[in-house]
């Protein structure tokens, strides 16, 4: 796990985006896992501003909402169409998100997983991370083995996700999610944390034990996650300085 702060979000978005162009330009076919929410929506920006070439690209989308049609503005197929796909010469075809509306949800995940297996797996994915710490939908007790399914939310998701509606009543309680071992197979994990409500979460997530009551704690276990944060988002880190020393201090062939 390699800890990545930056004074600004701005400046740590524009590094991973950096990351992300790298790896499409070197292979114009990558499958990348994209998440939603507005921690990565900087990252996007960066992206589209980049004018990469998407044709290629195949995108697989951490999660969904069950049970809000689809066109809803709150459901992550209008967010990612909004704010990254519509910009970008994509195809409509090689992008694919949880079907919320799926007639039989069980069914559905499981062909999900095997839709990420055809496409050669995850090359990188691109996580946020809640204030209790779960990555993707994975809420804090889910198995670190889990695979793509149906997860109940808490009421501290629901809180903190009523603000893009306009009540928590209005929240949806149930949605599809990859699991962390879907998670753990991607050959590369993007993290982002970003503000003083996300540095207890990442303080656990990094420096912690590896347990299901912090979900993001899993990463410690993947050969190939970056941790992209802005200084109030590492406020708690004990070892802040030492991460800083160790980006500030890599051999040119390191850097991204």
């Amino acid at each position: 796990m390699e800890i990545i702060i930056h004074p600004t979000v701005k400046e740590a978005s524009e590094e991973a985006a950096r990351l992300i162009a790298k790896h499409i330009s070197n292979k114009p076919d990558a499958v990348i896992g994209l998440a939603t929410g507005s921690t990565p929506l900087p990252l996007y920006r960066a992206l589209i501003e980049m004018k990469l070439d998407w044709s290629h690209v195949t995108t697989f989308n951490l999660d969904e909402y069950i049970g809000l049609p689809r066109e809803h503005p709150q459901t992550y197929h209008s967010f990612m169409w909004e704010n990254l796909f519509r910009h970008t010469n994509i195809k409509a075809e090689n992008v694919n998100i949880p079907d919320g509306n799926a007639a039989a949800i069980p069914a559905h995940c499981a062909e999900y997983e095997k839709r990420i297996l055809v496409a050669g797996g995850i090359d990188i994915q691109v996580l946020g991370i809640g204030s209790d710490g779960h990555i993707g939908f994975n809420e804090p007790t889910s198995s670190l083995a889990s695979r793509t399914r149906i997860k109940t939310l808490t009421k501290q998701t629901i809180e903190d996700n009523a603000r893009f509606f306009g009540s928590t009543e209005e929240v949806p309680k149930h949605v599809i999610t990859m699991g962390i071992g879907t998670i753990m197979d991607a050959r590369q994990n993007i993290l982002l944390a970003f503000g003083q409500n996300k540095a207890k979460a990442i303080a656990g997530a990094v420096e912690g034990p590896i347990t299901a009551v912090n979900p993001a704690s899993a990463l410690q276990m993947h050969a190939v996650t970056k941790v992209f944060l802005d200084d109030a988002a590492a406020g708690e880190l004990e070892r802040a300085n030492y991460f800083r020393w160790v980006h500030d201090n890599k051999p040119d062939w390191q850097k991204i």
